[in-house]
């Protein structure tokens, strides 16, 4: 098969979105659109993907980075004058270009492979993909004679009502042969009603030459939908979504309420892990084998091992090791790493802390900026005050130390192993290995502070 390269065409406003963001990058089930696009045309396996750029595209430059190839489109003039940005690019290559759009995210990489099949098993000048639409308003028709044989691609501005009443649409993704395709892209003019140039103009053109257009019809036309308003966003973003919860319980993972469970595009879910209602899993999120997420658990970026239990819980950019068990209200900030078996309960809050292996945060406490040893008990109410008003300090409590209710420990310090502070404790000193620490006042009684005839009736 000839080397093929992706020219994917980025560089439209998307006016129905109302959006200051470039519209390819509005994210569906996780990614850019642009991203989604370009990923899946790599890994039907394109060698290069170029990237054509117009409103807002430095912001996509910049998310893109070295990713893809980008040229720009100063002036979007369309769709054939968009192409013609690479042609600087690729004057001297030889294969096949596969042209598809920035906003079209559904298109799986096995139909643009079969695409590309169909492309070289017809030695075809051009194939385009198409679909059969149950509504195609909107969409440039296929036009073909009475021998079944592409002759045209008709624009819905500039189509008859007998043109206009043809179901199969074209879905905006073609192969072409370089080099070719530029010596058409040149021959193309504006005359229609839109005064752009199309890219579909060269399918007649290539047909009056004689030369053979071959055209590839998608088994499911919603792959081939566009994304031009919030609406279709929502409508693209199920779509993905089912398409990923399919994937994961295909490969082992119980999702009990399809419909109210979320999963990124990018996540990685082990086998035997259970998603309850309400479970949103974002980023780079990896969980094990044989976990329990949720009811009602958001995950951002989170490396987890295995047979981890969380419910009620919003964690992200952060660790949580194996056999955890998490929740209800906790929230995990980043750079926090949580070890084995450790059981961290109701209202706890943890940011850029290590915890050890076997340690119990119960309930109600704040344990920032910490590094927390194996077997640790942490009292109800406990806070690390890491915060002096310009730094933030860090607190270390080590291996088997007991730290009791209410207790404030005034970072920077250090509670030894084995020690225990007292309930009730305010600790700015360190506590040495094996002892106990009470920083707190005695208590004193004042009697008669409230008038007998006060009380006593």
């Amino acid at each position: 098969m000839k080397e093929t390269i992706a020219l994917i065409l980025a560089a439209g406003k998307g006016t129905r979105m109302k959006s200051k963001l470039p519209k390819v990058l509005h994210k569906v089930d996780g990614l850019p659109m642009v991203e989604q696009v370009r990923r899946t045309v790599q890994s039907a396996g394109t060698i290069r993907q170029i990237v054509v750029v117009g409103f807002g595209g430095e912001a996509v430059q910049e998310y893109l980075g070295d990713t893809a190839e980008t040229v720009m489109q100063k002036e979007q003039l369309g769709t054939g004058h968009a192409v013609l940005q690479a042609e600087a690019l690729l004057k001297e290559e030889q294969g096949t270009l596969l042209v598809t759009c920035g906003d079209t995210p559904l298109v799986t990489s096995e139909t643009f492979t079969a695409l590309m099949a169909c492309h070289e098993q017809t030695h075809a000048a051009a194939t385009m993909l198409t679909a059969i639409m149950p509504d195609p308003t909107g969409y440039g028709r296929v036009i073909r004679n009475q021998s079944g044989q592409v002759v045209k691609i008709i624009e819905q501005k500039d189509g008859s009502p007998a043109e206009l009443a043809v179901s199969e649409v074209n879905a905006g993704i073609y192969c072409f042969d370089m080099p070719l395709l530029w010596d058409m892209l040149h021959r193309v003019t504006n005359k229609n009603a839109q005064g752009e140039y199309y890219l579909t103009d060269i399918i007649g053109m290539l047909v009056a030459e004689g030369k053979t257009v071959s055209a590839f019809a998608s088994s499911n036309y919603k792959e081939t939908l566009g994304v031009n308003s919030r609406m279709q966003l929502a409508e693209a973003e199920s779509v993905m979504r089912q398409r990923k919860l399919e994937q994961i319980m295909t490969d082992g993972v119980t999702v009990i309420d399809p419909g109210n469970t979320y999963v990124d595009v990018s996540v990685v879910v082990g086998r035997d892990t259970i998603l309850y209602p309400g479970t949103i899993l974002e980023g780079d999120t990896v969980i094990g084998e044989g976990c329990q997420i949720g009811p009602y658990v958001r995950l951002t970026n989170v490396q987890m091992g295995n047979e981890d239990h969380l419910q009620f819980t919003y964690a992200h950019d952060c660790q949580i090791k194996n056999g955890c068990e998490v929740g209800p209200f906790v929230h995990f900030r980043p750079n926090t790493v949580i070890g084995n078996q450790v059981k961290v309960g109701n209202y706890m809050e943890v940011k850029n802390s290590v915890i050890g292996d076997g340690t119990k945060l119960p309930h109600l406490s704040y344990i920032g900026d910490s590094d927390v040893g194996s077997g640790v008990n942490i009292g109800c109410g406990t806070i690390t005050v890491n915060y002096d008003g310009k730094v933030k300090h860090r607190t270390t409590i080590s291996d088997h130390a007991f730290v009791g209710c209410n207790s404030n420990l005034i970072a920077p310090v250090r509670i030894g192993e084995y020690a225990y502070v007292g309930a009730g404790s305010t600790i700015t000193k360190d506590v040495p290995a094996g002892s106990l620490a009470v920083g707190r006042a005695r208590q004193r009684n004042i009697e008669q502070w409230v008038k007998d005839d006060t009380y006593k009736k």
